[in-house]
Order: C-alpha cells, then sequence, then structure tokens
C-alpha cells in the first residue's frame, strides 16, 4: 500500500482545491484514522444527579485518569455540547428597534480579550490588553449593546433572556434508568491493554470508596477477553506439556519426552522475540495464533529425539547418536515444517477483512514453527547428546526426580507393549485386508466421500460462508422519521427498556433461579445524537457464567416477542452479535436518475419485508425531515428585498447567529442569538416574523412570502462516483437459513424484474456477498500456487514426481472427519473451518 501520511496530503490538497464549498461552514478537518483498541469503558451515574454535575465529574475523571501513565486515549460522551444562547422574541425586537445581527456584532465587540502591543519604560514594560472577556452567561447579560447620547444604555439583559445550556441537538445517556455520561478508554497497538485495564478499575474501585452519591460502573471490558485468551492459552500449553510428556512417556524414553516437551516454551519465547519486527502484538488474533500451533510443535522434535535414540541403541556414542540421527532426518523434517509454512503463508495474501483477522495469525504460526524448527535441529541435540537417556542404566538407588523417571519407565514398557499389540493386532490385519482388496478398500473411502458431500448438500451437515459471533451484549437500534420529537423518541425507546426488564425477570426466574445472579447486568439507553435516533444496550452476564440455553439471539427474540410491532419507526434492528464479514444481506443500487433509484429502493424493500426468512430490513435512505420551502412574492422585490436577505434574516432567528466562539476549560462554547424556544416553536411563528427591509419598515413574513412542505434528502451517498441506496437485512435464523440462497435469490428473482422497470438503475452486492467475492477471488489466486509449491517440496524429499501425487489426493479424503467432526458438534461448516482445513492440509502432509 501507499503511505498513509503521503495520502494524507493528497486529500487535503484535494480538498483545498474545491471551491464551491458554502459559505460560513465549518473547516473541513482531514485525518488519518490512528489505530485504537477499546480497553475498557465505565458509565458515570447517580440517582436523581444533574446532567451538568455530572459532566463536571467527568471531567475530573478523565484529568485524573490523563495523569495515570499508559492512558491516554480517553473520550467523554453521553451528553450535548454546551453553548451559551441569547434568546430575544419579537416585541423586544420592535421595541427596541433592534436586530440579530445587531446584537450579534455588539456581543463580538464587546466581550473580547485583545492585546494592544506593549510599551517600553527605561525601567520595565508594559502589556497593553484589553480585558472583557465574560465565559457565563450571566456576566454577558450586563454588556452594553447601545447607548444614545442621552445617556441611555441598552444592556443585554434588557432584549434578551441569555443563559448557559446545552444545545438543543439530544444526545443523553441512561444507565440503569439514571442520568449518566460515559467514558471510554482506547489503547494504540504500543499500550499495554491489560495494564491500562487493570489501573482504570483500581481507579474505579477507589473512587466508588470516596463517593455514594456518584457511582462508577464498568460497561465493558475489554481486557477480559484477553486475560481469558492468555488463560486458555497458559492451560493449553500446560496441558500440552503434561499429555506430550504423558503419551511421549508411553512409547519413547521419559527424559527423551521431557526434552522434546521443553520445545514448547522456547519456541513461544523465541517468537516472541521477533513478533514486534512484524507490528505483531500480544492480542486476541495473536493468541489465537498460538493455541492454534501449540499442538504442531512437538511433531519434528518428536521424530529427532526419536531417531537420535536409535541410533544410540545401535552401539553409537552418544555425541555421535546425536549428530547421526539429525542429519538423517533433516530433509524430512525440514520439508515437514516448509509444508505446514506454505499452508499457512495462504492467510497472508488473503484480501479483506478475513485476510487482516488471519494474516497476524499466520505470521505468529509460521515465526513459532520456524523457531521450533532451529530448537529442534541445534539445541535439542545437543541437550539429548549429554542427556541421561543416552547413557547406560546403572543398577543403584535413586532418589527425586530420577525415582520419578524411573517409574514413568516401567509405564513406558507398558506403553511399548500396547503399541506392539495394536500394530499386531489391528493395524497390520486391517493394512493387510485393504491390500488385498484395493477396490474394497478405495471404494469404502470413496463411498465415505460421496456421502459426505452428499450430506453437505442435502442439509444433513450444515454450513455457512461466514459464521454468526456470539456475544455478550445485545443492541436494539430505533430510528424514527427525520424531524421527530425527541420526546417521542425517547418514550418508545422507553417502551422497549421496561418490556426488556421484563424479560430479564422472565429468563432469571426461568434459567438462574436458586442463584444469586440475574441475567442482565445492566442496561444503557442513549437517546441521539440528533432527536430521531435511540439505542438501547443490554450487558448479558459473560457466557461461562450463564446457561448453554441463554444465547443473544434468543434473548433478543424474547425481547422482540414482547414488544410486538412498533408503529411510525423508520427502522427497529434487534443485533444479538457481530456478523463476520459484514450484514448477510446487503445490496447498493446505484443510479444518477433518483426518482428511478427511490422507487427500485422502496421495490426492494418490499420484497426483503415479504421475505419470511428475514428480519431487521433497513436502508441508508430514510425520509428526510420536513422542509419548509419559502419563495418570495413580487411585493418582496418592490420593498428592496431578495431571497438571500430574507433567509440571512429568517436563519439568524430560527437556526441563530453564532455571535463568537472560546474556549472554556475543556470545552468549546459557542454564543448564539436567535429567537427563544417559544417564539420557534410552530409555523405560525415564522409567518408572523418580522422582516426588516433596506428602509427600515418591519414586514411580517406572511406578507412578502409564501411556501411549501416537502420532505428533503437527510443523506446523500455515492458509491464509485454515482448515487447510492444501500439496503440490508439479517437472517431470522442463521442456523437454518443460508445467506448465499437468500442473496441468489435477490440476483436471479427480484432484481431482474426490478432492473427491467428502472433501467437506469444497477446493484452491486455487497456485505457478507463482497467479503466472500475478495476471500474466494484472492484464494483461487494463492491456493493453487500454494499447493503446487507443497508438491514440489514433497517431490524434492521423495525424489519423485509421482509419490506426492497419492499425498495431494489423500487431502478430499481427510475431509470427511472435519465435515462429521462439524456435525457431531453441531456446528455449520463455514469459512473459518475452511481456513482451518487449509491449515490442516500442511500438518496432515506431515
Amino acid at each position: 500500500g501507499r503511505d498513509i501520511d503521503f495520502m494524507l496530503l493528497e486529500v487535503k490538497n484535494a480538498v483545498d482545491r474545491v471551491p464551491t464549498f458554502p459559505s460560513g461552514m465549518e473547516p473541513l478537518v482531514v485525518s488519518k484514522l490512528e489505530a485504537v483498541r477499546q480497553t475498557i469503558s465505565f458509565a458515570v451515574s447517580g440517582t436523581d444527579v444533574p446532567l451538568v454535575t455530572l459532566k463536571q465529574i467527568g471531567r475530573q475523571i478523565e484529568n485524573d485518569l490523563r495523569a495515570i501513565d499508559g492512558i491516554s486515549q480517553i473520550n467523554i460522551s453521553g451528553y450535548p455540547e454546551e453553548e451559551i444562547e441569547i434568546a430575544l422574541d419579537e416585541n423586544s425586537l420592535l421595541a427596541f428597534d433592534i436586530s440579530f445581527n445587531e446584537v450579534a456584532q455588539a456581543v463580538g465587540n464587546a466581550n473580547i480579550l485583545v492585546t494592544g502591543g506593549n510599551i517600553k519604560t527605561n525601567a520595565e514594560e508594559y502589556l497593553i490588553r484589553a480585558n472583557n472577556r465574560s465565559y457565563y452567561g450571566e456576566e454577558l447579560s450586563n454588556l452594553i449593546i447601545r447607548a444614545d447620547a442621552s445617556g441611555r444604555t441598552i444592556r443585554l439583559k434588557d432584549v434578551s433572556i441569555v443563559r448557559d445550556r446545552f444545545s438543543e441537538t439530544p444526545n443523553t445517556s441512561f444507565f440503569n434508568g439514571n442520568l449518566s455520561v460515559n467514558t471510554t478508554i482506547t489503547s494504540t497497538n504500543t499500550e499495554d491493554l491489560i495494564s491500562s485495564a487493570e489501573k482504570v478499575k483500581a481507579y474505579i474501585e477507589d473512587f466508588n470508596q470516596r463517593y455514594n452519591n456518584v457511582q462508577l460502573n464498568v460497561v465493558s471490558d475489554q481486557s477480559n477477553t484477553l486475560t481469558q485468551r492468555t488463560q486458555l492459552l497458559t492451560e493449553n500449553a500446560i496441558m500440552g506439556m503434561v499429555l506430550v510428556l504423558i503419551f511421549l512417556s508411553l512409547f519413547l524414553n521419559t527424559r527423551l519426552a521431557f526434552w522434546v516437551a521443553f520445545g514448547l516454551p522456547i519456541a513461544f519465547l523465541g517468537m516472541f522475540v521477533f513478533a514486534p519486527l512484524f507490528n505483531v502484538t500480544i492480542n486476541v488474533l495473536s493468541l489465537f495464533g498460538m493455541i492454534i500451533v501449540i499442538g504442531i510443535l512437538v511433531d519434528d522434535g518428536i521424530v529427532i529425539a526419536e531417531n537420535i535414540y536409535q541410533h544410540y541403541e545401535r552401539g553409537k556414542s552418544p555425541t555421535q547418536a546425536a549428530i547421526d540421527g539429525t542429519m538423517e532426518v533433516i530433509p524430512p523434517i525440514v520439508s515437514a515444517i516448509i509444508t505446514t509454512v506454505l499452508a499457512f503463508s495462504i492467510f497472508l495474501f488473503l484480501d479483506g477483512r478475513i485476510g487482516d483477522f488471519f494474516g497476524e495469525v499466520s505470521v505468529i504460526v509460521i515465526l513459532t514453527l520456524v523457531v521450533s524448527l532451529v530448537e529442534a535441529l541445534i539445541i535439542l541435540p545437543a541437550h539429548l547428546a549429554r542427556s541421561k537417556a543416552l547413557q547406560p542404566k546403572k543398577d543403584k538407588k535413586v532418589k527425586g526426580i530420577a525415582a520419578v523417571f524411573g517409574k514413568l519407565r516401567k509405564i513406558n514398557k507398558w506403553g511399548d507393549g500396547f503399541m506392539a499389540w495394536m500394530r499386531d493386532n489391528l493395524y497390520s490385519p486391517t493394512i493387510r485386508f485393504a491390500l488385498e482388496n484395493k477396490i474394497l478398500a478405495f471404494a469404502f473411502f470413496l463411498g465415505a466421500l460421496i456421502l459426505t458431500f452428499g450430506s453437505i448438500g442435502g442439509g444433513i451437515i450444515r454450513t455457512s460462508f461466514f459464521p454468526r459471533i456470539a456475544s455478550d451484549r445485545v443492541a436494539i437500534e430505533l430510528q424514527m422519521p427525520n424531524g421527530t420529537n425527541e420526546v417521542l423518541t425517547d418514550s418508545i425507546i422507553t417502551l422497549i427498556e421496561s418490556k426488556a426488564k421484563l424479560v430479564n425477570e422472565e429468563l432469571t426466574e426461568e434459567y438462574l433461579k436458586g442463584t444469586d445472579k440475574v441475567l442482565f447486568e445492566n442496561m444503557i439507553k442513549t437517546v441521539g445524537p440528533g432527536s430521531s435516533a435511540a439505542t438501547l444496550v443490554i450487558n448479558l452476564l459473560p457466557g461461562e457464567e450463564r446457561p448453554d440455553a441463554i444465547r443473544s439471539d434468543m434473548v433478543t427474540n424474547r425481547l422482540r416477542e414482547k414488544v410486538g410491532p412498533v408503529f411510525g419507526v423508520e427502522s427497529l434492528i434487534y443485533g444479538s452479535g457481530g456478523n463476520f464479514g459484514g450484514d448477510p444481506v446487503s445490496v447498493s443500487l446505484l443510479g444518477n436518475n433518483i426518482t428511478e433509484l427511490k422507487a427500485a429502493k422502496q421495490e426492494l424493500k418490499t420484497a426483503l419485508e415479504d421475505n419470511s426468512l428475514l428480519k431487521d430490513i433497513s436502508d441508508n435512505d430514510p425520509a428526510g425531515i420536513k422542509e419548509i420551502r419559502l419563495e418570495l412574492k413580487e411585493n418582496a422585490y418592490l420593498l428592496g428585498l431578495d431571497l438571500r436577505t430574507v433567509m440571512n434574516q429568517v436563519r439568524a432567528g430560527f437556526f441563530g447567529t453564532q455571535a463568537q466562539r472560546f474556549q472554556r476549560g475543556q470545552d468549546e462554547i459557542r454564543v448564539w442569538v436567535r429567537y427563544d424556544r417559544m417564539n420557534r416553536s410552530s409555523i405560525s411563528d415564522l409567518d408572523d416574523m418580522r422582516i426588516l427591509t433596506p428602509n427600515g419598515q418591519r414586514i411580517p413574513l406572511s406578507e412578502i412570502a409564501t411556501y411549501t412542505i416537502a420532505r428533503g434528502d437527510v443523506a446523500i451517498n455515492h458509491l464509485d462516483g454515482r448515487r447510492e441506496i444501500q439496503l440490508s437485512a439479517d437472517l431470522k435464523d442463521a442456523e437454518t437459513t443460508s445467506a448465499t440462497d437468500i442473496m441468489g435469490w435477490i440476483q436471479n428473482d427480484v432484481m431482474p424484474d426490478i432492473q427491467s422497470k428502472y433501467p437506469t438503475v444497477s446493484a452491486s452486492y455487497e456485505g457478507q456477498n463482497r467479503e466472500a467475492g475478495k476471500l474466494l477471488g484472492s484464494l483461487n489466486k494463492v491456493g493453487f500456487t500454494v499447493l503446487f509449491l507443497i508438491y514440489v517440496t514433497i517431490a524434492f524429499t521423495f525424489r519423485s514426481f509421482s509419490q506426492p501425487l497419492l499425498l495431494i489426493l489423500l487431502v478430499p479424503f481427510s475431509l470427511t472427519a472435519v465435515a462429521w467432526g462439524h456435525w457431531l458438534h453441531g456446528f455449520p461448516i463455514n469459512i473459518l473451518s475452511l481456513l482451518g482445513i487449509i491449515a490442516l492440509i500442511g500438518i496432515m502432509v506431515n
């Protein structure tokens, strides 16, 4: 890819060349996104604590956390922006013959902090300064905005109400029903996520002990996931070491088994040394890679150790046995590691999100395997050459660890006997029968392969392209028609919240009766940003603490039934987890004919809504807010007015004129001059507004203008330079319904009819379909190349071009066990299974 800083400069230059941006718009900010990970988030809340107090406490908490080493990325949310409003009414404007612009200009000219140079005397220096800056509404209200020759002064408080307030754009959050301010801490790749989270949790515990009326409650803690993976890796590593020792002790010399198992920590230690060179950190993905590779690492060590021991038993010295035994198996050992590395290298070349995710896994696996190979070829033989395993047994009483190894050798003799029994009584007869009945043996495995593919095609062994990721969180997203009053939006999301409480009580009674646990740990309700959007996030008990039957999708289905249909909403989506790869169903309609594009959207949306297999249908083209579109009458022009002059005055009254902005603490405060809220709460207020003409007259707007009401566009989206409307949907039952089948139905049955009606409209299939296309495209390019390289590697080892074909032909037969293993555990075969199979090919070839 190209350098991100160079691309940033190019984009900035391109934006700066655009000459047609509207006047008065906020300056555009072009920046690069830093790679950050959410570490922990918590809510600041208390019973009957006002929002302004919560915000002040949140700011103090932010300052405290910034003082802690290792915590730098902190974001506070859950409140609107603060501002100062200078609210006028029409009577005051008429009585004092004043305008919005005059008030705004007076505030801007008087509320200043300006330096005027300096004066240097022989003794000292003086700075000339005018400091008349007021930072709060009460102070600002005393500003003089006009004076006349008679000495009469008009102050701001004489003509307006000046107040500190939150902006009218709703953005409030509630934690378990109480107002809250939310704090989120994120970490960069160079910061320790677990350490940062532990420091924050220690701060939270200390804060809650010191204060009773306000409490901090953890909402999300990503360090728990990382800690669980670390614990899983540690447990797997210990279990792996124990199992390796036990099973190798059954069939190998016990001391050999110990030194083979000792290669595990050495391989991981080496990987930790080299991983930073590839910008790989310890995270969930890298830990997943370690868990995958832990079962592969001892393979080469077993072969080398066993071969060295065989050479020793032939009468060679320990050193010579170590040299000869290692040199003899170097070619197959190196080939085995190369084939595994090649198989995992596929992940480095995959496009899309899968490639982003599993590229890091691949790096971990490859680095660990390479270090393991070096350890097996150099360190392991050196240890074995000096190990007591390659020394004559002496008949003397031993104690301690030596005694333990002596007892394990007795188990080793039993293991040798068991292995011989299996060889002579199970394997030998089976292989003899297969060789004597080649056609029957081949037919058996071919039949198993056909049965497997038939079961996959018939749905007995379920398949899905992308897995549905289980979650401990449920998110309900409400979108009302744009322009909906926030009170109505809040009432609907509050209704859903009340139903969620009932679901919590029911499921807790059904599944957690007799315990002191409740299913819902907490609920966070948010209204905003904007008056028509709201969300409800429900955090469930962690998966390991609740019964397996309680899944997030089961909770959403129960809540959906309890809430029932909600009329008048734009969309209501019940999210129960992550859809890996994007939305299962996602279609982008493209075209430059807006009328046809919107008509096609409506027909496609209707088809999706009529499909009983789909739920949560939504699009990115909601109905816009109702617009009052003004047009001037002819008499307006006779009075010297034009549309821009009129609209500037209307905007000043109803939207507001920004008199100034300044920094107050950590907040940027804007000072707005406009009508009081009561004077802009109905269309009649617009009719009654007095427009100031050039000759000083004030004419009601209704006398010089007419208007129509229509909905406008709230969002304009483009894809590849064309107008785009994207529709998406989720599967009602991901276990029984295939997203691939649904997308096929849309492409073959739905879109042809729509495109025949609206020929200017084309479709692009996004979401999981797009990710699948990227993945399969890159897999087709890389897969055959990697398979060929594996074949060449084996051919060099065997010194034959025909024998490796036998190994390659084994690949499809090995899939039968994988497929029926999925069936046995009730898991569908998906893309992650396929990637696991690819990695398995490298191991199987060994």
